[in-house]
């Protein structure tokens, strides 16, 4: 089985979010495909497979799959682009969320994904415990959304990854105003096993209609703060989210299985 490693939201490799792809003839069981994405421990393993004028895409996480995940559609599209769709300039991704399309844009891969309706919810002391800082505001939808005062407060967080297990959402994403970008965030999975998603994009899906609220405008550019780093070009159109960015090739593996 051949699998592409792939860092997505970036433009050099060891930056933006890890992801690897396998394009497959046919579905494996789903034990492999689960022991797989632990082998490799990135925070997500794509498994793709042609079905008529589409592709049928799942996600997976150390922790299981998941039914939506940016930055993996985004290395999912660059590797099918540039290896086995090379003329094209649109996918069709069946998904658990639904059908996503990716188009070739501007020099960008744009990605069309739902919104998350959020919700406000009461900033509590077990928020602010296990963050190490309190939120001004919070949200949630699949995912909570914490609200910062200060970009550097969202920066410098070093949250307590357990005591994040026992609040609300199935990740937990806080932002800020951006200095140099609209805003700017970081994402913690500890119920998925993933300690802090480097870009994530299913999180832009909360954080962007917050944004794109309180700011009074629909395109919005994002940065995600991790240590490896990501820049993602937003738009939102009604109910849906287009997050577009770069991709670069990093590996391509043989598994021998």
């Amino acid at each position: 089985m051949k699998q592409y490693v792939v860092d997505a939201f970036t433009d050099s490799v060891f930056h933006g979010n890890q992801a690897a792809v396998c394009v497959l003839e046919e579905w494996p069981e789903e034990d492999l495909m689960m022991n797989i994405t632990r082998e490799n421990n990135f925070s997500e393993t794509a498994f793709t497979v042609r079905e008529g004028d589409k592709w049928h895409l799942r996600w997976f996480t150390p922790g299981g799959e998941v039914d939506l995940c940016g930055h993996a559609t985004l290395a999912t599209s660059f590797v099918l682009f540039n290896y086995f769709e090379k003329e094209a300039e649109k996918l069709v991704f069946t998904t658990l969320s639904g059908d996503l399309i990716v188009t070739r844009k501007d020099g960008l891969l744009e990605m069309e994904f739902p919104a998350y309706d959020l919700k406000p919810v009461e900033v509590t002391d077990a928020m602010e415990d296990a963050l190490g800082a309190r939120p001004a505001e919070a949200y949630i939808a699949r995912d909570l959304l914490c609200v910062m005062d200060h970009e550097d407060t969202v920066r410098n967080l070093a949250p307590d990854q357990e005591k994040l297990k026992g609040i609300g959402g199935l990740l937990v994403h806080v932002t800020a105003r951006g200095s140099d970008a609209d805003c700017v965030s970081r994402s913690f999975a500890p119920k998925l096993a993933i300690v802090e998603d480097p870009v994530c994009g299913s999180g832009h899906c909360h954080i962007i209609p917050y944004w794109a609220d309180l700011l009074g405008k629909d395109e919005l550019t994002a940065y995600q703060a991790s240590k490896r780093g990501g820049t993602l070009y937003c738009r939102r159109d009604g109910d849906r989210i287009f997050l577009a960015g770069k991709a670069v090739l990093y590996s391509i593996d043989e598994l021998f299985i």
